[in-house]
């Protein structure tokens, strides 16, 4: 503290820095506060700067260890953010000798009181009800001692390394669980529309196979009258028997031709050969009549 030597030490010249407030004191006892400036002070009258005071934002970070409900013990750090106030300088430089600590003992009487209240789970779920109660109480304690609580703040939670472990194991579990049942939902899903397509494809490919056969039998038919009627003397059955053959004949060829064929051994004979007509013509026949 530069001091100004005049009539033998008799002034004192004070310098407050900005955001601070000095504290003078006269042989002893408080006098006055001093703001931002330069303040001189009459010595020879028994003044005297006892301190400074910030009235900057502080913060104090607090870790508490404590146990839940459910018997897990659980670090707490809260993150205190005070401040002196300006109109109430003498208190907050008076009244408490160590600031930090009387904050700090407010905080493990709160944590220690609400937490073990809870599980857990709701421990991280209501971290912010914690926290409002942890400042509802210091705003009451220490606005008698002239200091405002600006912010209060659960910044963690950290369980034991073993409990944190088994929480990730019961998520991890609980995911794969519900991952198993989507991927089985979604397999049934797949099988029934298979299983749809499946029917319908075979519902299509029949009635395909049914207006195949409808169109070979009126053909058929539409044949045996027109040669009927442009050759005299010709029956309907003989014009059957030379369609079904000249068919018979056409199919051998192209079974031949085919190169993926492999040997099929069929009667040639021509009684053979009538035979399979008189077959061929009855099954046509039959399933025209149930038609």
């Amino acid at each position: 503290m530069p001091c100004l030597q005049s009539m033998g030490n008799l002034l004192c010249c004070v310098k407050v820095d900005q955001s601070t407030v000095a504290i003078t004191e006269q042989f002893g006892k408080y006098q006055n506060v001093l703001q931002p400036g330069c303040h001189c002070l009459p010595s020879f009258l028994g003044f005297k700067l006892a301190g400074h005071l910030s009235l900057r934002v502080q913060q104090l970070d607090v870790r508490c260890e404590t146990k839940t409900k459910d018997n897990v013990f659980v670090n707490v750090v809260a993150s205190i953010q005070y401040r002196a106030l300006a109109d109430k300088a003498n208190d907050a430089f008076y009244r408490l000798t160590n600031t930090k600590g009387q904050i700090q003992a407010y905080v493990f009487d709160v944590i220690r009181a609400s937490v073990p209240k809870l599980n857990i789970d709701d421990v991280f779920e209501q971290k912010n009800e914690i926290a409002r109660a942890v400042e509802d109480e210091l705003e009451k304690a220490m606005s008698a001692y002239g200091y405002e609580i600006v912010q209060t703040l659960i910044v963690d939670i950290e369980p034991d390394e073993h409990v944190k472990r088994g929480l990730n194991e019961i998520n991890a579990a609980a995911r794969m669980r519900l991952a198993a049942n989507e991927k089985a939902e979604a397999e049934k899903i797949l099988q029934i529309k298979r299983a749809e397509g499946e029917a319908e494809s075979k519902y299509l490919s029949g009635l395909g196979i049914a207006r195949q056969r409808q169109a070979i039998v009126d053909g058929l038919r539409d044949s045996v009258l027109g040669f009927s009627v442009n050759v005299p003397g010709t029956s309907a059955k003989d014009v059957m028997d030379m369609v079904l053959l000249t068919q018979y004949f056409d199919t051998m060829k192209e079974i031949g031709a085919s190169s993926k064929s492999s040997a099929i051994f069929l009667p040639h004979g021509p009684g053979a050969v009538r035979d399979v007509a008189s077959q061929i013509r009855d099954g046509l026949l039959q399933a025209s009549t149930e038609r």
